[in-house]
């Protein structure tokens, strides 16, 4: 038996995710940004923060999405085959910004693998971090430059995030599986 937990609302906790990311990029940046969502639902967060920033700046700013299966250190370990999506990365990021968005960072594993995957792309003048949930546990030396949210969780408790887009519902769930 599951032990589940929301937090809510979701909506707010996004709306300050989005404008405390959109201060701190100087304007001058703005023409050599791109803003890279990991799939699924980093790519949703990430169209978001990309319609916020041209709704307060009037500037475009350039969009991808990453599918990171390939590049996962435990590809060869999974029961399953995952299923590959598409990655749309404009071809050349050599000295841009990058901004990659995600929903949750937990061991770090899953951005180490994306960062891997924009280097096939060129060589970035900087990549920062965006989260909307920091949930600690890192197997790797990565932190994120903006988080929405930061929890602390248990080893044998998940967080999922649910969005609109995606699941039809915006929240946070932190699920325990009790007894495992």
């Amino acid at each position: 038996m599951a032990t589940k937990k929301k937090i809510q609302p979701l909506e707010d906790k996004t709306e300050s995710f989005f404008s405390g990311i959109i201060d701190d990029i100087p304007p001058e940046r703005l023409s050599s940004l791109i803003v890279i969502g990991i799939k699924t639902r980093g790519e949703y967060l990430g169209k978001r923060l990309v319609e916020r920033i041209s709704e307060r700046t009037g500037k475009d700013v350039t969009f991808g999405t990453i599918d990171i299966t390939l590049y996962r250190d435990d590809f060869e370990n999974r029961k399953n085959w995952p299923q590959l999506r598409r990655t749309s990365i404009p071809n050349d990021v050599q000295g841009k910004n990058i901004i990659l968005v995600d929903d949750v960072l937990y061991t770090g594993r899953t951005v180490r693998a994306a960062i891997n995957s924009i280097m096939d792309y060129g060589r970035p003048s900087s990549v920062k971090l965006a989260v909307l949930v920091d949930r600690g546990g890192r197997e790797l030396p990565v932190q994120p430059d903006y988080a929405g949210i930061s929890i602390e969780t248990l080893d044998d408790e998940m967080v999922n995030v649910y969005l609109e887009e995606v699941d039809g519902r915006e929240e946070i769930e932190i699920i325990r599986k009790n007894g495992v």
